[in-house]
């Protein structure tokens, strides 16, 4: 018999429906049963595309005495944890503090009151490697709950006092200025492996946001160390078995520090950051070779994680027919099975196919020799090898796509679908693709016509559903990515909707008092504390994410209200960008704009005539991370009424027309490409 999961829409909980444990969703009714049976809570947090969470259920949430003990002993909850980041925040941030560490599946047990008192993550079924089993937690924490509950409530009462003063903490501060950001690339730069990309060792995440501060150090300061740096760790990954080298996108991150063996599940977030990054890199350097990766990573999600209604779906799994990795990994013999002899060959040697495999006995694809040696190799010019390769690359995926997919978590949620909205409309002018601008808009009208209910943005969609109070990361990604679809399309609807989105992340997430944002609305429901998560971790913190936004609408719609918002919270955080910029690499982004002259730059044209659209690429074609971009037809007043920038322009000799101004000094109007170019400092 199904259990109360059953109600839910979340593809995760759905997935312990049918556990034998008394499961309830995170809610009144399960907080109400525990205070009134006096029973602990046992909370549960996972997501949908997690290898242990799936373990740990099928070692223990799906065997009857587990079971047995948590429903005597507790009261269970499941939460999914990107439908619940407040929850998931919140408790990671005890478990850290109990534990040293997190991660999921995450175990929290709880007084009925929702104050932890015990810790952990993964638990075996059996004791191993110095883990207790779940079972020996649970009678654990069962006989001290009923037995030295004194004891338990000290603990509980500790926690929630540092779980309170943390959301309420303020950080030494640090003299905003250049010296604050050449300090933050010079850490950055010392960090990276300079003998396989990226930063640290295993595991290795890719940490788009720490890359874009040294794109952006390289834009501001010249130093080629940093841009080096990014292009080595940019060509590493994508040449490692972390992207996929047959469908594109990339996996959540290597268990080994040269990129090649995934941990297999594909997260919508990495995909919006990292085809994102991969299209600056391109902008930066001109080399074609970001810009493929970008467009095969950004048709992955068009082909396989859009909904038809134009939303973006969250997760692919790791396991398919309970291995990790199966969808992805071959054999020498499945690619002579389905390629002719000579493609078999220049196959295996491309992507080290070998009898001997380097994962389970199979193969992870990867390029670890460079192409124009295996051009060499095979006596063929470069070209002609990726020619060969993207005819091998179809068959290959045609090939793989008759295999059963990994699971897909299809639920949409807001913050990432604005993370990828803005990825779709950026490429979307850089690469001038007109499929990537309707995928953009379609998603923009999706969010704001379905996760939008009586004003308000909700968080997570699904099966018709919007569900849950949207959080500060919702409302400042989004609104971030409807400014670019803005900045690329110059449809005045996109930025009135970020402006009204904007105005609602003032009303109900921003502290006067204490001069920061929170990450849930101040109507929201009472936890144990309010909810403030500073740093930008795989995601950037929707701090980080409404402070640029604010900077940004600040120069668009001259509100100088906007703009002192966002320098409270830069030097409100600034001591940690000093101490710790790997922690806040969204946020130094945001500093290097606040401290620059951004480029404000209008454009007056016909929209899709030749010669508005060839000023459009050449603003684009160009690496320029602080600037701003507002444009109209020359007739239309309700643009220039919403943006100063278009105020009293107009086209000169009929033809379109480009004004670029910096900290209030405007140069020459310009109809001519080439001097658009020079007057953005090509």
């Amino acid at each position: 018999m199904a259990n109360r999961l059953a109600q839910e829409s979340s593809p995760y909980l759905l997935q312990h429906k049918d556990n034998p444990v008394d499961w309830y969703p995170w809610g009144e009714e399960a907080l109400e049963k525990a205070r009134r049976e006096d029973k602990p809570i046992l909370l549960s947090i996972g997501y949908s595309a997690c290898h242990w969470c799936h373990v740990m259920e099928h070692e223990s949430f799906e065997d009857e005495e587990t079971a047995r003990l948590m429903n005597e002993h507790f009261v269970s909850i499941k939460v999914d944890r990107e439908e619940r980041p407040d929850i998931d925040s919140l408790y990671m941030s005890a478990t850290q503090a109990m534990t040293g560490g997190g991660g999921w599946p995450m175990t929290v047990f709880l007084t009925p009151e929702g104050v932890p008192f015990y810790a952990g993550t993964y638990f075996p079924r059996e004791s191993r490697a110095g883990m207790p089993s779940f079972t020996q937690v649970l009678h654990s924490l069962a006989d001290a709950y009923e037995n030295r509950r004194e004891d338990v409530l000290k603990s509980a009462g500790r926690v929630r006092e540092y779980l309170q003063a943390a959301a309420s903490a303020a950080m030494p501060e640090a003299a905003i200025g250049p010296e604050l950001l050449d300090r933050a690339g010079e850490v950055l730069i010392s960090e990276l492996d300079r003998r396989f990309g990226g930063f640290g060792g295993a595991p290795k995440f890719p940490q788009p946001m720490n890359l874009e501060v040294l794109l952006r150090h390289y834009r501001r300061t010249g130093d080629r160390t940093a841009l080096s740096g990014v292009e080595q760790t940019l060509r590493a990954m994508a040449r490692g078995g972390i992207y996929d080298q047959l469908g594109g996108g990339f996996h959540r991150y290597s268990v080994d520090m040269h990129w090649l063996v995934p941990h297999f599940e594909k997260m919508l977030y990495d995909n919006a950051l990292l085809s994102r990054l991969y299209l600056e890199a391109y902008q930066a350097t001109g080399d074609d070779f970001y810009r493929r990766i970008a467009e095969e990573t950004l048709d992955y999600v068009a082909r396989d994680m859009k909904s038809p209604e134009g939303g973006f779906y969250s997760t692919e799994d790791a396991d398919s027919e309970g291995e990790e990795g199966k969808f992805y990994v071959w054999t020498p013999q499945e690619i002579q099975d389905i390629l002719d002899p000579e493609e078999a060959k220049l196959a295996e040697r491309y992507w080290n196919v070998t009898e001997r495999g380097n994962f389970e006995g199979k193969n992870i694809l990867s390029v670890p020799r460079p192409p124009e040696d295996v051009a060499v190799e095979f006596g063929i010019a470069p070209e002609e090898l990726q020619e060969k390769i993207s005819t091998i690359r179809a068959k290959l995926l045609d090939a793989r796509a008759e295999r059963v997919r990994p699971g897909r978590d299809e639920k949409i949620l807001a913050a990432w679908n604005g993370l990828m909205l803005r990825s779709f409309a950026l490429a979307a002018a850089v690469l001038d693709r007109e499929d990537y601008s309707d995928i953009a808009e379609k998603n923009a009208s999706f969010l704001m016509d379905n996760l939008r209910v009586s004003g308000r943005l909700r968080r997570s969609y699904k099966d018709g559903e919007a569900r849950f109070n949207g959080y500060l990361e919702d409302y400042a990604c989004v609104a971030d990515g409807l400014l670019a679809l803005y900045e690329a399309t110059f449809e005045t609807r996109w930025l009135i909707e970020a402006r009204d989105l904007a105005e609602k992340i003032l009303e109900l997430f921003w502290d006067e008092k204490r001069g920061a944002f929170y990450d849930t609305p101040a109507d929201h429901e009472q936890l144990v504390a309010r909810p403030r998560d500073i740093y930008d971790n795989a995601t950037p913190s929707g701090t980080s994410v409404a402070t640029e936004v604010l900077l940004k609408l600040a120069l668009i719609l001259d509100r100088e209200d906007y703009r002192s918002c966002a320098g409270t919270v830069l030097e409100d955080l600034s001591g940690g960008m000093e101490k710790v910029p790997g922690g806040f690499g969204r946020l130094v982004s945001a500093l290097d704009f606040y401290l620059s002259q951004p480029y404000e730059i209008a454009l007056i044209g016909e929209t899709g005539a030749p010669d508005m659209s060839a000023l459009i690429r050449t603003v684009y074609s160009l690496y320029l991370p602080n600037k701003v971009l507002a444009g109209c037809t020359p007739d239309d007043e309700e643009a220039a009424e919403l943006t100063p920038l278009l105020v009293g322009r107009s086209t000169r000799d009929g033809k379109a027309t480009a004004y670029v101004c910096v900290n209030y000094a405007c140069q020459n109007p310009t109809t001519d490409p080439e001097e658009l170019r020079r007057q953005l400092g090509a």
